[in-house]
């Protein structure tokens, strides 16, 4: 058994990787699935659809690589964390689509429970503000508007998970036995779990009026030996055999250990749909003052619970995606680095792609999106410039807030996902921060992540100075703006962000 498997659920596509012991990609197959958008600030996925694309890409990795299911020692699921899922125990049948973290559809019920100091409670005992982001008020909102949803759950018929639970239940026999789990960085994205008891908590379950009944049981990312696998794989189903599912992390929490930064002060940024800073903390739990979120980062084994401080951004790589869909001015991703590469600076065009509000560090529902200092002057490349520097500019608001909450200067900033193939947005990235920026040989650390989890609960690495040797640096951006450029960029950037406040009444 020579290689770890990990499969990765992610907001647009699904993919699976399978890595050998240097960390290194065998093989992979990704397929696209649908965003469903039923009205505006709605967002939703195909349950099923993600089940099949998911047995798909297994499919095909395997068969590409001639691979079988004898040659993996372990699987790990990462996946999109607070989208939410609800089925049925007996048929494995959604009751609704599910519903995408970006959705805003909650905007009421979010502000509801800050309004009567609930969002207090939930603040403390599960490290998040009350927003729209999380999977609690999706959870309430399908079981209160539909039909016998809230009576299944009540009856204990009716499921809840986020995507590694969903997959993870078909994966083991679906309603012929499949598994109901989770595991502490999933269930952390939910704001129903307590972060000191690492357990469902009754007062934040009565917040949101769900049923107990109907959650997966949380364990460790990493399968302990006592606790065993999280489940194992059915011949009849993608893998055609046994395979033991021993990890699973939340995408960014997985990104997080792909990027190896298990010392606390270290950071990593994921550029993704959207962008997700995470600071390890060690296992102290450090409480945001300046709006970030404290989630675990991880726990292996039997060992305590890792945390972090995480700065989440709603929109970066998805705002390229739009200037390829809804305004057809780049036919690939790709061509927004050379598009903008065009002109020198933005031409004093600035963009704040609040699609579904904003996230950290300023949780703000009612923001919407702005493209603001336009003039006859401006180009498409200037648009696809500010582009760019939107998603670096909302990484250094998070930045900011990291140090103001730990105190830790950044010194170097690890990168990975998609964003990072574009070599000018890395540039514009060291040089809006000041601070150089590094992308590791092995880009996709989100799926690594999860294959190192699996493969540290059966052996197959021997523990987390084994992963730190696998990490090797691929490129590095130095800065090359001034101070000044710098200050009076980001002083724009920041006047530009108040442009987008209170364009929706919550």
């Amino acid at each position: 058994m020579s290689f770890v498997g990990a499969i990765d659920q992610g907001t647009t596509s699904t993919r699976f990787m399978v890595f050998d012991h240097e960390g290194a990609e065998v093989v992979r197959h990704q397929l696209e699935h649908d965003q469903v958008l039923p009205r505006a600030g709605w967002v939703e996925h195909n349950p099923v659809e993600i089940w099949e694309r998911t047995s798909a890409v297994v499919q095909s990795a395997l068969g590409k690589a001639g691979l079988h299911h004898t040659d993996l020692a372990a699987v790990g699921i990462t996946n999109q964390r607070e989208t939410t899922f609800v089925w049925d125990r007996r048929t494995g049948r959604p009751l609704h689509n599910a519903i995408v973290w970006q959705d805003t559809r909650t905007d009421a019920i979010a502000a509801a429970l800050d309004r009567d100091g609930r969002g207090d409670v939930i603040r403390h005992r599960a490290g998040l503000p009350p927003a729209t982001y999380f999977s609690g008020g999706k959870l309430q909102w399908i079981l209160d508007h539909v039909d016998g949803a809230r009576e299944a759950a009540e009856r204990g018929d009716a499921l809840f998970g986020t995507a590694d639970t969903w997959l993870l239940w078909h994966l083991t026999g679906g309603p012929d036995g499949g598994v109901h789990v989770t595991d502490v960085t999933n269930a952390s994205r939910t704001m129903l779990m307590d972060l000191e008891t690492l357990d469902w908590d009754d007062e934040l379950l009565g917040f949101f009026g769900v049923p107990r009944a109907m959650l997966p049981q949380i364990r460790e990312s990493s399968a302990s030996a006592a606790g065993g696998p999280f489940g194992v794989t059915r011949t009849t189903g993608p893998f055609g055999g046994e395979v033991p599912l021993t990890g699973i992390l939340g995408d960014q929490q997985a990104a997080t250990v792909g990027q190896v930064c298990f010392a606390p002060g270290e950071a990593k940024n994921t550029y993704g749909t959207g962008n997700f800073m995470l600071l390890n903390t060690g296992t102290e739990i450090v409480r945001s003052k300046a709006g970030l979120l404290t989630t675990p980062a991880y726990r292996f084994g039997d060992d305590p619970c890792v945390y972090a401080l995480e700065g989440s951004i709603a929109v970066t790589g998805s705002a390229v995606q739009w200037l390829r869909d809804q305004l057809g001015i780049i036919s690939g991703a790709a061509e927004s680095e050379s598009l903008a590469r065009q002109v020198d600076d933005n031409g004093g065009v600035y963009f704040v792609p609040a699609f579904s509000g904003l996230f950290a560090p300023y949780w703000r529902s009612d923001a919407r999106g702005a493209i603001v200092g336009l003039s006859r002057f401006n180009t498409n490349a200037h648009l696809a410039r500010a582009t760019l520097e939107a998603i670096c500019y909302q990484s250094r608001d998070v930045v900011e807030a990291m140090t103001a909450d730990s105190g830790v200067r950044l010194e170097v900033l690890k990168v990975d996902g998609g964003v990072t193939a574009n070599s000018l947005c890395m540039q514009i990235q060291a040089d809006v921060l000041g601070v150089p920026v590094s992308r590791p040989v092995v880009p996709e650390t989100t799926a690594l992540g999860a294959a190192y989890a699996a493969g540290l609960s059966v052996g197959f690495w021997a523990g987390t100075d084994e992963l730190r040797q696998n990490w090797r640096e691929d490129t590095r951006w130095e800065p090359q703006w001034g101070e000044d450029r710098r200050a009076e960029g980001y002083a724009r950037w920041q006047k530009a962000v108040q442009r987008t406040l209170d364009w929706v009444d919550v």
